[in-house]
């Protein structure tokens, strides 16, 4: 058996099922690609926090059943982020007004700088999120995969379940519509 740090991602599900260690390795080699993408599509950093802990929990659940139907985990797993997301924005519409109304609370020991590198964060991510705001649903779902996360037309098609002729048709559409506009970038994602 090869050593956890050498093994496929495939690998380490199969042994997830008898060695939580595995699953340990799968969450260090994918978790901070999860968070950022959780966090460009909220624009919340606490939230994404929060959300990437579902996306792992749920992956963590479902690791017997799964078969990967390509050598990384990281397309299921920002497919299954994608979907978090949804449901997630889906219930914070729903229940806005009563957690508005629930006070934040404070932070542990954060210097001034952290908060601060925070906040500015927050900032550019919810500018980014505007800036793509006139996209459809799923040319935003494109952009967020193939132009933020990094990921090929095909690993965006694996993890939004379409045809890899959809993700660029999406991609294209999406670039057709801020040809003259000022261009989206990428925001670095600090945890």
């Amino acid at each position: 058996m090869p050593a956890l740090s050498e093994a496929s991602d495939g690998d380490l599900l199969t042994m997830a099922g008898s060695e939580p260690e595995a699953f340990g390795e799968l969450f260090k080699r994918h978790s901070r690609s999860v968070y950022a993408y959780c966090a460009r599509r909220t624009g919340n950093l606490d939230l994404a926090e929060d959300l990437t802990s579902v996306v792992f929990m749920e992956a963590f659940r479902r690791r017997r059943k799964l078969r990967l139907s390509n050598t990384s985990a990281l397309p299921w797993l920002i497919g299954m982020a994608n979907n978090v997301v949804r449901n997630a924005d889906r219930s914070l519409r729903r229940y806005r007004s009563a957690l508005d109304r629930i006070p934040v609370p404070a932070s542990g020991a954060s210097s001034e700088e952290d908060t601060i590198s925070r906040l500015e964060a927050q900032e550019a991510l919810a500018r980014s999120l505007k800036a793509i705001s006139a996209l459809t649903q799923g040319e935003k779902e494109v952009v967020l995969l193939v132009v933020w996360s990094e990921l090929t037309y095909s690993d965006a098609a694996t993890a939004l379940d379409i045809p890899v002729g959809t993700v660029r048709s999406r991609l294209a559409s999406a670039r057709a519509k801020f040809k003259d506009s000022a261009p989206v970038t990428s925001t670095t994602i600090t945890q």
